[in-house]
């Protein structure tokens, strides 16, 4: 198990290098509010034009949050805009998001096409966790059960028995545990850590980390407390423990955004990706947001809480996405067929809570 547990942390390294260089070379798209409207204008206009809609996660830049509800889309979590994008009459589903998304969406859907603003939009979750290595750690651990994250490649899905998400991980672990398993769990630690820590399962865990997570820090948020005693703070699962534990409300990116609605508090520390402050301040649009403090300058992925990734879903490759080819979703109908089991699995799950 040591050996396959450092090449994971080898993989995190290489991404985090991978990130910084793409970082050193991305151009920040300036562009007027008037080129703002008429890039929006296109892209409704070409939707329409082929029957296509616009599914966002909530980690993507406002303006395409905002485009895909002005044009009969959907905003959430990769799960349910994949479950949007079934249940749509629409015969093209755009993923403004990450690969795994579109993955997803074409696995519960694969009689429609699918079509992301670009392929290289991925994740650190599912690139640190190659389905060669996980099958080996899967193999030495065969009395276990296994159960991975959404953010993993299709792949990784069809090799598990169970796919989570944020916000029902802890469920399914708890009654895995009532049902005397042992759970084999991946990719990410910290979401692994947080579950056996409040579900009491017996859980292994493989080595990955989302790296804008990984990069919020207690220092930082506790100094933040100091300057606004008064606001709690919202962390997702993906952060590490030491975040966790002064959390005052813990869960998935829809979770934060319910409890901040509910909450009596009126300020935020809010410790996940920034693209969230749109849905956030939309639901509660008299309340006050604040990003949770990373490690600054000297961060490691230097993306000041926001996913480089998701931010390569710009308008401009969104106005492209119909012309540029190579950009289509396609997996393997086997494949497919294998990983649909551990989803269909967890919906019934879900439903029956």
């Amino acid at each position: 198990m040591v050996g396959i547990l450092s090449l994971a942390s080898d993989n995190l390294e290489r991404i985090r290098q991978q990130v910084s260089d793409h970082l050193d070379k991305a151009e920040q798209v300036q562009r007027s509010e008037q080129q703002t409207q008429a890039l929006m204008d296109s892209i409704a206009k070409k939707l329409k034009q082929e029957d296509a809609v616009l599914v966002a996660h909530y980690y993507t830049a406002p303006e395409v949050q905002a485009l895909a509800e002005q044009t009969g889309g959907f905003v959430s979590d990769s799960l349910e805009m994949a479950r949007f994008g079934r249940d749509h009459p629409a015969k093209t589903l755009i993923v403004a998001g990450v690969k795994f998304m579109g993955e997803t969406a074409k696995i519960l859907t694969p009689n429609k096409r699918v079509l992301m603003p670009t392929l290289e939009a991925t994740c650190s979750l599912d690139i640190g966790c190659p389905i060669d290595q996980f099958d080996a750690f899967c193999n030495e651990h065969p009395d276990r059960t296994v159960v991975v994250y959404a953010n993993t490649s299709a792949a990784v899905k069809a090799r598990a028995d169970w796919v989570v998400t944020s916000s029902i991980a802890l469920q399914v672990a708890e009654h895995l545990n009532q049902q005397g398993e042992k759970i084999l769990w991946a990719p990410d630690r910290h979401l692994g850590a947080y579950v056996k820590k409040a579900s009491g399962a017996d859980i292994i865990a493989w080595d990955g980390a989302c790296i804008v997570h990984e990069e919020f820090k207690a220092r930082g948020i506790l100094d933040l407390k100091r300057a606004h005693p008064d606001a709690e703070v919202l962390a997702h699962p993906e952060s590490p423990d030491s975040v966790l534990e002064i959390a005052d409300q813990i869960g998935s990116t829809t979770q934060i955004i319910q409890a901040a609605v509910s909450s009596k508090a009126s300020k935020f520390i809010v410790a996940t990706d920034q693209g969230i402050f749109y849905k956030l301040q939309q639901a509660a649009p008299d309340k006050i947001f604040m990003i949770a403090p990373t490690a600054g300058n000297g961060a490691t992925c230097r993306s000041c809480a926001n996913c480089p990734w998701m931010a390569m879903n710009e308008l401009e490759a969104l106005d492209r996405v119909f012309e540029v080819g190579g950009n289509e979703i396609f997996v393997e109908p086997a494949l497919a067929e294998r990983a649909m089991l551990p989803l269909e699995r967890m919906l019934s799950f879900k439903a029956t809570l």
